[in-house]
């Protein structure tokens, strides 16, 4: 699409000089004196934006017991409790079928992934008593998803688009489930930390009691950790399909984002309800053993999807690289040979 011209510009000849009357360019001093504002207010609206996200990281380690991830101990867990979303986002990096994605720009977004989740954690701080208090029964499931999974995937999602979404490397589609996989990572990284430590904060020392519990904590993240990334690695995914489709990158880069939410919300609240609901059945099926296959299940089902969604942008890739087009037809025949799932097409618009 065409940027639109005003009817003066379109109208006129090519010598006339329409400048500050329906064109712009710099040419004096305060043109150039307006685009270093603009430049520099847009590097400090970014600036001031990751300045408070690092001193709510600060103050989360001086006010919490998130300090005691400096014992070796504290910091072997939490290490630990990351190693499957660490390797789901190795995996995610390992199918980028394009040009290999800068280490700054991957550990950027990493580091940007575990400074915002701060914000999502002031927000649901904040959030989660008017719910539970004020909205009975379903408060929680409101809570869920209105606030917790949009809170959360819109902070990763930020990650992704004030730093590497930027860059010249940011040149296809798939980057963006890269660095979405890395955002994910990054906030997965800090909310274990956060967690495994909670239980400390009130512990009189680290004695064997307190390990014991972080460690047992430790086990249930590292469940946990893979979901975050699924979740941003779809909303980065379509984060890049925007950057190439400029034209309807708003609509696009939202669907991504609904996505994620929904997924993420639709896990928590099920998580949560998990053990009433064998109760209320009867079954005779341990709390945790449930936990661990639901778990499992759930972040496979979403896990392959988004496998799938990789896996045909490789094919297409492929396919460009040896010069055959990918056609209408060649999408029906994919389509015939496995069942299609929502949100797993890609739409095109002739330009």
């Amino acid at each position: 699409m065409e940027p639109q011209r005003d009817p003066v510009e379109e109208g006129a000849t090519d010598s006339a000089d329409l400048y500050d009357v329906a064109t712009w360019e710099e040419r004096s001093w305060l043109d150039r004196l307006s685009s270093v504002v603009y430049r520099v207010l847009r590097f400090s609206a970014r600036a001031v934006v990751v300045l408070l996200a690092l001193l709510i990281l600060v103050a989360q380690f001086l006010l919490s017991g998130l300090a005691a991830i400096s014992e070796p101990y504290i910091g072997a867990f939490v290490l630990l409790s990351v190693v499957p979303a660490f390797a789901l986002a190795a995996y995610i990096w390992y199918a980028d079928v394009t040009t290999s994605e800068p280490l700054t720009l991957l550990v950027g977004t990493f580091l940007l992934g575990v400074l915002f989740a701060g914000f999502a954690a002031i927000v649901n701080t904040i959030a989660q008593p008017i719910f539970v208090n004020f909205v009975p029964a379903i408060g929680l499931v409101l809570f869920f998803y209105l606030i917790v999974a949009p809170v959360e995937e819109t902070v990763k999602w930020l990650a992704i688009r004030l730093y590497a979404f930027r860059s010249s490397r940011f040149d296809a589609v798939i980057d963006g489930a890269v660095y979405g996989a890395m955002a994910g990572l990054g906030f997965a990284t800090i909310e274990n930390a956060i967690y495994i430590t909670q239980g400390l904060s009130g512990a009189s020392g680290l004695g064997s009691e307190a390990i014991a519990d972080a460690g047992q904590t430790a086990a249930v993240r590292l469940l946990a950790g893979p979901g975050h990334v699924i979740y941003s690695a779809f909303a980065g995914y379509y984060l890049g399909l925007a950057k190439f489709n400029r034209e309807n990158a708003g609509p696009i880069a939202v669907k991504g984002l609904l996505i994620a939410g929904f997924i993420h919300a639709t896990y928590n609240t099920s998580v949560t309800y998990l053990t009433p609901l064998l109760e209320l059945s009867g079954a005779s099926i341990n709390p945790g053993v449930a936990f661990i296959a639901f778990v499992v299940v759930y972040d496979g089902v979403f896990g392959y999807l988004l496998y799938r969604k990789i896996s045909r942008y490789r094919q297409a890739y492929q396919q460009t690289n040896m010069g055959q087009s990918v056609t209408f037809e060649d999408s029906e025949a994919q389509a015939q040979a496995q069942p299609e799932q929502e949100g797993d097409s890609f739409e095109t618009e002739s330009k």
